[in-house]
């Protein structure tokens, strides 16, 4: 494990340069509430993206939502394109188990049906309990199950990344 991590913001401009050949004008960017969303939004501005940004709040796609019931921040998704055959390059800001991002995809295909998804996340801690792989990665990093991995966002908006 890393005495410390990377910087969030040189990690994120990683990514860009990953994704940059692969995207095409009609390429969507949608991030998962809440970090997610950050990373997304710097993406989409260092890509240049014209296609507006998606955010998606998966809380009631969760398939524990039963058991720990509602997040106290649900924020409402925000989808301002028709996402029917649209390619979408799918945002997160921490790849663990698999469910967020399979929450997220259910969430997608109530809106629509697009022609791909591709997944980008900005740590890679392992763990996975569905197979799910991300497209894009900008650190993998092997820490222990009962640690987590978080990204914080400062008042001044810089992104930092911390293990807890």
């Amino acid at each position: 494990m890393p005495a410390s991590l990377p910087d969030a913001n040189t990690l994120i401009a990683r990514l860009a340069d990953a994704i940059a050949p692969t995207l095409t004008p009609g390429t969507f960017i949608v991030g998962i509430h809440t970090g997610g969303v950050w990373v997304a939004e710097r993406l989409h501005a260092l890509l240049g993206c014209k296609q507006p940004l998606g955010v998606l709040d998966i809380s009631f796609y969760r398939d524990d939502f039963s058991r720990i019931g509602l997040h106290p921040q649900v924020k409402p998704s925000n989808l301002p394109f028709d996402l029917e055959g649209g390619d979408i390059l799918l945002v997160d800001d921490v790849l663990h188990s698999g469910r967020t991002v399979r929450a997220a995809m259910n969430e997608l295909f109530d809106y629509g049906r697009p022609a791909s998804i591709r997944l980008a996340v900005l740590v890679d801690r392992g763990g996975r309990e569905l197979p799910i792989r991300p497209d894009f990665v900008g650190l993998t990093v092997d820490i222990p199950e009962h640690q987590n991995v978080n990204l914080s966002r400062l008042d001044d908006g810089h992104l930092t990344l911390s293990i807890a």
